[in-house]
Formats: structure tokens, sequence, C-alpha cells
């Protein structure tokens, strides 16, 4: 995969940067779109598949970019195909910050060090160039504007940047409601990008698994617990609580 183009892991992070403050909007749930956009971009460079609500490996050549091989590394050793939502409310320790890291590497962002009351360090992240940022708001812009539906890239883009709540900071108030209402619109461009998204405000809102009908008789014996999963292993609430979270491996 070739770095010619940036990735929508990128570009959603570039979305959420504040050039005035050099801070991330909404960074807990950007967090969790980070996450998802790497599935996104893993699917578009054929590495993986949607299998029902499940994310199966379909290609595990490395596609060249670190930072999508090592989730595309986790994805093949869990041996099945995962749950979007599972993989999205996984632990990404970290994530945000080596996307940051990684767009200062391509100059694209510089830090600017600084301190929280005097006291704590802090680093804020400026765009070195704006015409960058610019060019991925009017791809949304335009999207939002004309009706005409947009390539799979701007479809998944707005998708994720709808799910993790950027809609008030890149339309704010009550002039941008109407903006922020076609911007959900056009999660239903990408089908990939829609699994995606809605596994992200699943996450969010701390939507439980639905039931799943009971195991087979002998299901023990293939290595299935009760909850039909494989192997016996716990589902973990999440620290927000109500939430399950499968382990990476």
């Amino acid at each position: 995969m070739g770095r010619s183009r940036r990735t929508i892991p990128e570009e959603l992070l570039l979305l959420a940067l504040d050039p005035t403050t050099g801070t991330t909007a909404q960074p807990q749930s950007l967090d969790l779109g980070l996450a998802g956009a790497q599935l996104v971009e893993l699917a578009m460079a054929g590495r993986i598949a949607p299998d029902g609500d499940r994310i199966a490996v379909v290609m595990p050549r490395p596609t060249g970019d670190p930072t999508l091989d090592s989730a595309l590394e986790l994805l093949r050793r869990r041996g099945s195909p995962v749950r979007a939502v599972h993989w999205i409310g996984g632990p990404r320790l970290g994530l945000r910050q080596t996307y940051l890291t990684h767009l200062e590497r391509c100059g694209m962002v510089h830090a600017v060090a600084g301190q929280m009351c005097g006291v704590l360090p802090t680093t804020r992240y400026q765009a070195t160039d704006t015409a960058v940022s610019r060019e991925i708001r009017a791809r949304l812009d335009s999207a939002i504007r004309t009706g005409v539906p947009p390539d799979p890239r701007t479809a998944a883009l707005a998708a994720l940047a709808h799910a993790v709540g950027l809609g008030k900071h890149l339309y704010p108030g009550n002039e941008g409601r109407s903006s922020r209402s076609r911007l959900r619109d056009l999660i239903r461009h990408d089908p990939m990008g829609g699994l995606v998204a809605h596994a992200v405000m699943d996450v969010q809102n701390g939507v439980a698994a639905p039931p799943r009908r009971a195991p087979a008789q002998g299901a023990a014996a293939t290595g299935q617990s009760a909850g039909g999963r494989p192997g016996g292993v716990p589902m973990q609430p999440s620290r927000s609580g109500g939430m399950a979270r499968v382990p990476a491996h």
C-alpha cells in the first residue's frame, strides 16, 4: 500500500484537530473512531472484509503502513472473524498519540510544548499545512452541499466523523443543524463505513451484544463456552460500564 495518499485514520484525526487550540475534539470517542477507521482502511486495501457484523481477514499480506499492519496482525491472530463492536471496544492505548506522532514525522503537524496550570507539561499539535485540512473539509462540505453521492473514502470519513461526534465541531450551533443531519445521512453511502460507524456508536452507548442462540449439544467439545465464544474467554466489562470488551491477543 503506497503512501501517496492519506489514510482514513489520518484524515479523521486532522478533521478533529482544532487549528486554534491545537487539541483534538471529542478525544474519547475519537480513539474509538481511529480504531474503526483502521478497519475501513484495511477493507479498502482488500485485507479484511465484513462477515455479517464481524470482520474477517481475507489477505494477511502487510500493507506497508506499520500502524495498519499492526492492527491487521492482531486481527489475523484471532483466527476467526471478530465482531466489529468488540474490536473497536477493545483496548487501543496510545492509538491517537501514535497517529499524532506519525503526522508530525510526515511534517503535517508540529508539536508545541506547554504547561497546564503552570505545572503539568502538555503538548499541543498545530497543523503545518492547513491546505491539507481544508481539502479534507472541502470534500465533506461538497458532499453535504451538493447531495451527490461521495466517493467511498469520503463517505466512510463522513460516517466516522458523525459517529465520533465531530458534527458539532465541524458544523456548530443552530446554523449547522442541517449540515450535521446531512453528515449523518452520508453514512449510507459506504457499507463498510456504515458498519464500523454503527459499531463505534454502539460502543459509546454501551449497547450489549444481542443474545446468541444456545450452543448445540457438545459445544464444550469444540472449545466453545456457554456464551458461544471460542475458547471460553470471559467477557470483560469496560471501565465506563456496560460495554463488553474482547482482549486483543
